[in-house]
């Protein structure tokens, strides 16, 4: 059988695959389980791992790394596409891409229509809380409603972080304990917003070296790229704000009011509102919409398009 893991949750797509793997007997598993990178691997490599006989199991799996990614147009991905069509019955082929591959391919067209596909986006909303909680009644605690919305201010949607941030938070409060606003407050470091000013700093000055390094750094660390630019745009609708409520000379406090921030998220915007006008605000607003419809219809690459959006409003 066919399975794709795609999108941009790096903790979905890991969680997918583990349930997958789940399926091999532990005691077999080692025997029955091949994993290849995409970038290095033939179709004669996958052939022979597909082709290989289960070892005291009834199947066995072969998983792929970032293939479609990897995998360019001509005869080896012809070749690879009419070959998936006989993929034994006692083999499960899996498929695990990141999010930044070409969508139009015939390998994703063909997948797309007879695999088992599993999209990995990232939680938002009512959702990630809800799976706040379900995870925190797993490590035998209580998540209190608004250390949930806390957290995930702090942490992000970033499934990873959270997870070791409510870890750190259940053994603090101990197995039965309570998580509250306070606990929150107490342990987990907003990094996510420091990176993050750190590059909307450098990209206020136009300092486009060191902006692009900060990108980098936030991506190296993990970070997914949809998730950067939809903080990057949520970070240009509060200067824009801050820029628009200034101008009716409301104090800061006021501000953050209005637009429903901290006020220290509000007093750090007005520095870096200076740095931009406001058509360079709606510009790059209009840039980041673009890039990620783009994204998502496979017609550009979102780390390559936040570089370049950085790029351009640095020069």
């Amino acid at each position: 059988m066919l399975f794709l893991i795609y999108g941009p949750d790096e903790y979905g797509r890991s969680e997918t695959l583990a349930a997958l793997k789940a399926r091999v007997p532990a005691e077999v598993a080692d025997l029955n389980i091949t994993t290849l990178d995409g970038r290095w691997t033939t179709l004669d490599n996958l052939v022979a791992a597909c082709e290989a006989m289960p070892f005291l199991a009834d199947r066995r799996l072969v998983i792929v790394h970032d293939l479609l990614k990897h995998q360019k147009a001509g005869k080896d991905r012809d070749e690879l596409r009419a070959y998936l069509e006989r993929v034994p019955d006692a083999c499960d082929l899996i498929f695990v891409e990141s999010d930044d591959f070409d969508k139009r391919s015939s390998l994703f067209t063909f997948l797309k229509k007879h695999a088992e596909v599993h999209e990995c986006v990232p939680l938002e909303g009512a959702d990630l809380l809800r799976w706040l909680h379900d995870r925190a009644r797993t490590l035998g605690v209580t998540l209190d409603k608004d250390a949930a919305q806390r957290l995930t201010l702090l942490a992000g949607n970033d499934r990873r972080l959270l997870v070791t941030e409510l870890t750190k938070l259940a053994t603090f409060v101990g197995c039965g304990g309570r998580i509250t606003v306070r606990e929150v407050d107490l342990l987990v470091a907003d990094t996510q917003e420091q990176n993050l000013f750190a590059f909307i700093d450098e990209l206020s000055a136009r300092r486009r070296s060191a902006a692009l390094t900060a990108l980098r750094r936030l991506l190296d660390d993990g970070q997914a790229a949809q998730y950067i630019l939809f903080m990057m745009a949520r970070q240009v609708r509060i200067l824009l704000g801050v820029k628009d409520l200034t101008a009716q000379r409301l104090r800061p406090d006021d501000i953050a009011a209005q637009l429903g921030q901290k006020p220290f998220v509000v007093r750090k915007a007005l520095d870096q509102a200076r740095g931009f006008s406001h058509a360079d605000l709606r510009r790059l607003h209009q840039r980041l919409l673009e890039l990620d419809h783009a994204s998502k219809t496979g017609r550009a690459e979102i780390e390559a398009g936040l570089e370049l959006i950085v790029a351009e409003m640095c020069s």
